[in-house]
């Protein structure tokens, strides 16, 4: 067992490493036009899942490089944009709101 690793309901796990997040957006909602909001499911996004959005399909980073600037891993990225994408994909798919979590 690594110093750093947590035994949680019997399976190891790894504390998250505190993500760079460089970007805070002036918005936080998108939603489908002339629905009201009070109508609509949502799909919330993460800090990091906009940043590793923002770095990889935005700015047009490779993975690896979106990575280092977040400070985690280029599988850990992949894992976010993946997530991300998917989130993203269901609300215009299924006319949910996206909610844009900011902490």
């Amino acid at each position: 067992m690594g110093g750093q690793d947590i035994l949680l309901n019997n399976v190891m796990v790894r504390p998250i490493k505190p993500r760079k997040i460089r970007f805070n957006p002036g918005v936080t909602y998108f939603k489908p036009r002339a629905i009201p909001l009070s109508l609509l499911e949502e799909v919330d996004l993460e800090p990091d899942e906009l940043e590793a959005l923002r770095l990889c399909d935005y700015e047009g980073l490779e993975q690896k490089e979106a990575a280092a600037k977040m400070n985690i891993s280029q599988s850990t990225l992949q894992r976010i944009l993946t997530s991300t994408r998917k989130k993203i994909a269901e609300a215009i798919i299924e006319g949910k709101a996206i909610k844009i979590i900011n902490k």
